[in-house]
């Protein structure tokens, strides 16, 4: 979730008994709880969508962006352009070489994860609202 280095932390599907066609091998480690947790969030919400609509959409990978992941985008950009930037802006990106085109996803997936953590810590509590007592 954080690009950080696995810890141990596991997901579990129990979804499907062993043997089930449709149960895999666990492929998910995080780095921490915060992480394991917040995969666990999207997880549960993908798997809620695929119960009531039956099966995985045909079509669906795409989705309406929100305005905290629009913003992230948006902040994307700067990085994205100053990596680009040292490689060459000349060149098309069909020229980079693979090690080039890593720096170009690194400065942008590092930027995404960073701001889309901000966005949920400064939303995770909903701001305090004290009212101030007015007697004399």
């Amino acid at each position: 979730m954080c690009s950080r280095q696995a810890k141990g932390f596991g997901h579990v599907d129990l979804r499907f008994k062993v043997g089930h066609p449709k149960r895999y091998p666990i492929d998910w480690i995080f780095c921490s709880l915060r992480c394991q947790a917040c995969f666990h969030r999207l997880y549960a919400a993908g798997v809620r969508a695929l119960e009531r609509e039956g099966t995985l959409p045909t079509g669906a990978g795409v989705i309406d962006p929100s305005e905290a992941e629009l913003a992230a985008m948006q902040q994307c950009l700067k990085p994205l352009g100053e990596a680009a930037g040292e490689i060459g802006m000349d060149r098309p990106l069909s020229s980079y070489t693979q090690q080039e085109a890593l720096r170009l996803i690194n400065a942008v997936v590092t930027t995404y994860v960073e701001a889309m953590v901000l966005e949920h810590e400064r939303s995770k509590y909903p701001p305090v609202r004290m009212q101030l007592d007015q007697s004399p």
